[in-house]
């Protein structure tokens, strides 16, 4: 949200007349206590969920009764204040934490909105291993009815729910012989079984129809394209969409049921070319493809999984030069991408339950969890920029699969040669990528001589420097000391006479570190120069403010 819209937000809480359960506001007017902190993000979350709206909001700075802005300077650093959502995600259910913390400044006085998600469907959010909630304008454990209120929000099953007038003539029966077929390799103790059951008696035993009924799911993996209709409003389609390095689009391909052919269709359209790479001390190329079939498979039978197609959304692959974006519709159950690596283990709660299910016993995917954290060790592996997950509130799941090494020496010698563990490799992952830490997991690679720098300037360090064979990238963030340049333009001014201002420039410029932007870079030279001629005096300007002429004292 950019500041007109967080001005047009806390205008529009301000001036809320009737009290709401998920909306707060504290004085708050130095400093308030972390753990009720924690409680509020809890019981706004859960409230938001049970009053059915998107997020909930806590507000520093402002009187709860009468609204007057007062003032807060609760963590009035930035990095500080950046660093709360790190600090929040630690003791809450899923690692669930802050939408976004924005700062206001209204007539001289300081505002905070804490904007708060809602607690997932099905899973209310806990602090510290306790459920909260508001009991007017009172702080209080969640009771046991609004518990199991929003508990039972998953018991509604869309999967599962029956097709009302489709038989088994509206399957199709290639996809049928398919789903026999990976039965069998997932439950190879039946396999001698499968053959002498009939259609309804495998789609039962499979967990794809109930009773010899046709299911939503039954459409969606198995049903001819022209069955469809028996899932509408929903649609089940899937987009295969190609485009260049320009972002144009090139080719498009739409896809219908039954999924459990298709997805194989959608895959063959994705042009896996070969990648290569030169290992050290060899001349002989390494020759792989640029994706390995499991991530295409786990990321796109997840998507299927997944989608809230109650949304009435199409599932997205778009196909660029060395990289893949799956889309799905329908919010990130475990609430962020963390959770699911470090937990390394199935999701409580699944949006359609009964398609995942048989989705399991049809061999697409698997429950015994790790799905996605061995997406990321198979990138790793491959010494490819791992996987990244965009989560949008706006009920939108996407994931990035790089077709492509970043850096070569980087990735290869540094995943497959130190010991360090996927959560370190995952924050490495993001300075290769050039995306921004929290200070928290700034503070755990430089804890370990991992980085250089000063926040959020970053860099690997020397010693990672060493290993990977960047030696000179290195030098170049870090660049030199000041004694270096200046001895530059002293030699400069010896060899030409004199030096302007836009001489010294072309001589420095391209040598000082890249972690400084452009206006950091000449405000750095005006600082030497300067330095040179008043603290040194070993230079002088004998020509004008505008059009300088730099010569030896």
């Amino acid at each position: 949200m950019n500041t007109e819209q967080i001005k047009k937000k806390f205008e529009e809480l301000q001036k809320m007349h009737i009290e709401t359960e998920w909306v707060e506001f504290k004085e708050a007017k130095k400093d308030f206590d972390f753990g009720k902190l924690g409680k509020y993000f809890s019981a706004l979350s859960n409230e938001a969920n049970l009053e059915n709206v998107s997020e909930g909001w806590l507000i520093f700075g402002v009187s709860d009764k009468l609204r007057n802005i007062v003032g807060t300077s609760y963590r009035i650093s930035k990095s500080e204040l950046e660093n709360l959502k790190h600090e929040i995600a630690e003791k809450t259910t899923s690692r669930i934490t802050f939408i976004g913390i924005y700062e206001l400044h209204i007539s001289g006085k300081r505002v905070l909105l804490f904007q708060v998600p809602a607690a997932p469907k099905g899973i209310p959010v806990a602090w510290e291993g306790h459920y909260y909630g508001r009991d007017g304008n009172s702080l209080s454990p969640l009771n046991i009815q609004e518990i199991e209120q929003i508990r039972n929000e998953f018991k509604s099953d869309w999967s599962v729910e029956i097709c009302e007038g489709a038989s088994l003539n509206d399957l199709d029966v290639n996809a049928i012989l398919k789903a026999r077929t990976e039965y069998k390799i997932k439950n190879k103790d039946l396999a001698s079984d499968v053959a002498s059951w009939d259609d309804i008696t495998f789609l039962n035993k499979a967990k794809v129809t109930i009773e010899g009924k046709i299911t939503r799911t039954a459409i969606i993996l198995l049903g001819k394209p022209e069955s469809e209709h028996f899932i509408g409003p929903s649609i089940a389609k899937i987009s295969w969409i190609l485009k260049d390095e320009h972002n144009v689009e090139k080719d498009y391909e739409h896809f219908e049921p039954p999924f459990i052919l298709n997805t194989d269709a959608v895959r063959n359209k994705i042009r896996n070319l070969k990648y290569r790479y030169l290992p050290d001390n060899t001349l002989f190329p390494i020759e792989i493809t640029q994706y390995e079939p499991y991530v295409i498979r786990e990321a796109l039978h997840n998507c299927i999984a997944h989608q809230d197609y109650e949304l009435r959304s199409r599932i997205i692959i778009i196909e660029k030069p060395e990289e893949l974006i799956f889309t799905n519709a329908g919010e990130f159950i475990p609430g962020n991408i963390e959770s699911v690596i470090e937990t390394d283990s199935p999701p409580k709660y699944y949006r359609n339950q009964f398609l995942a299910t048989a989705m399991v016993n049809l061999n697409m995917i698997d429950t015994v969890g790790g799905g996605i954290r061995k997406m990321f060790i198979k990138q790793r592996e491959r010494y490819f920029p791992l996987p990244t997950y965009k989560l949008d509130i706006n009920e939108e799941v996407t994931v990035k699969i790089y077709g492509k090494v970043l850096d070569e020496n980087y990735t290869r010698l540094l995943m497959k040669n130190t010991e360090l563990d996927l959560k370190t490799i995952i924050l490495l992952d993001k300075v290769q990528k050039g995306e921004k830490l929290i200070i928290a997991e700034f503070k755990i690679l430089k804890k370990q001589g991992l980085l250089e720098g000063r926040y959020p300037k970053i860099f690997v360090t020397q010693k990672i420097a060493a290993i990977t064979g960047e030696r000179a990238t290195y030098i170049k963030n870090r660049a030199f000391d000041k004694e270096h340049y200046k001895k530059m333009v002293i030699e400069f001014i010896n060899k030409f006479g004199s030096a302007s201002r836009k001489d010294v420039n072309k001589l420095i410029f391209n040598k000082l570190s890249d972690i400084l932007d452009e206006k950091q870079k000449r405000t750095k030279i005006s600082n030497l120069i300067n330095e040179m001629a008043n603290k040194d005096k070993k230079i002088k300007n004998i020509g004008s403010f505008k059009k300088s002429k730099w010569v030896l004292t």
